[in-house]
């Protein structure tokens, strides 16, 4: 076992590690210089207090917490692992909350959990790549949330011109300090409440194509090489 993960078996250093990365956030946030594209889609429906599905892949999700509204109150998916959890803490320091399930353990009840959520006119937040992948390529979890509780899904993605991918199985981006960022935001995805499984296919496809799109972008205008989805994946292990 790797000494950082003995180390975060801990239940102390758990809670030291997301409070350290909470500052850290901040500090990427705040030390750089930002450029948002598309701000006024998710506005419309912060202002008029419809709820919407935040989507975005794994391996953006470090600067999500800093692209919300303050004071509308989010529900973000998070694996049940013990990195999930690490995460659904750091996102606390945020006022993020979270609902803890994958589609390979608690996915009904975390799918119930964020209909009754989105229904309650508040938001949700779902990586659909997560927690294992494949990456970025959407599990038809987020199509199931979005027919049932009929709230569109919006994509969203950062780049930015420093920082580094890392070779985990998600290409997660971790920013440095001092760069120029960016937030990229698509427009909503409805899906119609009889949907048919073909239908659910075709707006997934679009989820997935919609995500690429805004995360190629975001790259494009930061000066970075793109991730590219991974290859030949089959359809297991997202979240939901």
């Amino acid at each position: 076992m790797r000494p950082l993960k003995r180390i975060l078996q801990l239940e102390s250093m758990r809670r030291i590690f997301s409070w350290l990365a909470s500052l850290y956030i901040r500090l990427v946030y705040h030390t750089g210089t930002w450029q948002v594209i598309g701000g006024d889609i998710p506005r419309r429906f912060w202002t008029a207090g419809q709820p919407f599905i935040l989507a975005f892949w794994h391996g953006r999700i470090l600067m999500m917490p800093c692209c919300w509204e303050h004071g509308k109150t989010i529900f973000i998916l998070m694996s049940q692992h013990r990195d999930g959890q690490l995460s659904a803490r750091t996102v606390g320091y945020f006022g993020i909350k979270t609902v803890a399930g994958s589609s390979s353990q608690g996915g009904a009840q975390a799918l119930r959990a964020l209909v009754k959520t989105l229904k309650n006119s508040d938001y949700v937040g779902i990586a659909p790549d997560g927690p294992r992948g494949p990456r970025m390529q959407a599990s038809g979890g987020i199509i199931s949330v979005a027919r049932l509780s009929g709230a569109p899904v919006i994509p969203v993605a950062f780049g930015s011109t420093n920082g580094r991918c890392l070779s985990s199985w998600d290409r997660f981006l971790v920013a440095w300090p001092f760069g120029r960022r960016v937030f990229i935001w698509g427009d909503p995805i409805y899906i119609d409440r009889a949907a048919s499984p073909e239908d659910e296919e075709a707006v997934r496809r679009q989820v997935e194509d919609a995500l690429n799109a805004v995360t190629a972008e975001a790259d494009r205008l930061t000066d970075r090489p793109p991730v590219e989805p991974e290859a030949d994946a089959k359809d297991e292990g997202g979240a939901l």
